[in-house]
């Protein structure tokens, strides 16, 4: 059945051992990060296999997932907590991020009732605008973690990249450090963890000008796709063709490339720029943005391009495309992050672990 998701686990595995080895050089020991694949078992077990110190993913629902199919390693919820799910935590997370000083006092008190100790990492806003106190205002949060009797502090880590693009530099990573010293300090505690972001930060580890004392990143992208998309590169020393998504084509006709009749915004608002290249040979292909994020998507065969996508249908132009094509076909793509991401949350694409 399609669309589908293949995932090539013996390439995840080989990315992993790279990413690892090279940051084990550095004294940085390395989380997969499941979200992803929706914490797919056999894609985690890749990871750990590849040298993962552990797993983290966003979702309680994916860690209990791979707590039930038997993964014991430690795993790290990476999202900022929901006074919800404190209980949960406390059940199934080894460590978790956190930014406000109430997540911290909630935390305790569930721990105390499982009876279960979890680790904190307290966020640290470097620029980013995410999550994370502001560098010079940890008293807050100190103040909550010497209060607590079983939530455990670790040490600090940062979010680039994701909200504001902005890059993990030797200068803000140095911050951080500091920043970790000074709440070990006040805390009287050692400082177990300096996590350094994620896979952007690996350019900073292959330069060898990670500062001294970051010690974990948290590595999703890189080990899944082999990409950084946030410094726009494929990294030279990772695979990149570790996943496929396909599509069986539903439609092959020859027709005009520009619209015909009066036009506004397609069906999600946007308003689309067309093109007049005559009449050209199109695709449907049975997959649409309800399964993925069609931007994200890179046929794997030469010769085909996006047009566009509907909710339900995604639209080739075929016309250099060399081969024969018809309904009941497929056309395979390797997807960006936002389009494994979708992909694998939707539940109208199905999974599978192959290789190829």
């Amino acid at each position: 059945m399609y669309p589908e998701m293949v995932i090539d686990t013996g390439k995840v595995a080989a990315n992993t051992e790279k990413i690892t080895a090279m940051c084990s050089r550095k004294g940085i020991r390395v989380f997969g990060v499941t979200k992803g694949v929706s914490a797919h078992p056999e894609v985690a077990r890749a990871m750990l296999e590849g040298g993962c110190a552990g797993l983290a993913d966003s979702r309680m629902e994916n860690i209990r997932k791979m707590r039930l199919f038997g993964i014991r390693e430690p795993m790290m919820l990476l999202r900022i907590p929901m006074p919800g799910e404190m209980k949960d935590i406390a059940l199934n997370a080894d460590s978790c991020l956190v930014s406000m000083p109430g997540s911290v006092t909630m935390l305790d008190r569930a721990c105390r009732e499982a009876g279960t100790t979890v680790g904190i990492i307290v966020m640290v806003d470097l620029g980013d605008l995410r999550e994370g106190i502001w560098p010079d205002q940890t008293g807050e949060i100190a103040e909550a973690l010497g209060m607590c009797k079983r939530v455990r502090f670790l040490g600090v880590g940062s979010n680039l990249g994701c909200l504001s693009g902005v890059l993990p530099t030797e200068k803000n990573l140095s911050l951080l450090v500091d920043v970790g010293r000074e709440l070990a300090s006040s805390l009287d505690s050692p400082l177990d963890v300096v996590s350094g972001g994620a896979t952007s930060s690996l350019s900073l580890v292959e330069e060898c000008i990670i500062p001294e004392g970051v010690n974990q990143l948290r590595v999703g992208e890189g080990i899944l796709l082999g990409t950084d998309i946030t410094r726009g590169r494929m990294i030279p020393y990772l695979l990149q063709d570790t996943i496929r998504i396909t599509a069986e084509v539903v439609e092959v006709r020859r027709k005009p490339s520009l619209p015909i009749g009066e036009t506004g915004a397609d069906a999600f608002g946007n308003i689309q720029v067309f093109e007049d290249r005559g009449i050209r040979r199109r695709v449907i292909v049975a997959m649409g943005r309800q399964d993925i994020r069609p931007e994200g998507l890179t046929p794997v065969e030469a010769g085909f391009s996006l047009i566009g996508a509907s909710s339900d249908h995604l639209t080739l132009d075929a016309e250099d495309f060399k081969g024969p094509i018809e309904p009941g076909d497929t056309v395979s793509f390797i997807p960006d992050y936002g389009a494994m991401l979708a992909a694998s949350t939707s539940p109208y694409v199905r999974t599978r672990i192959r290789s190829w």
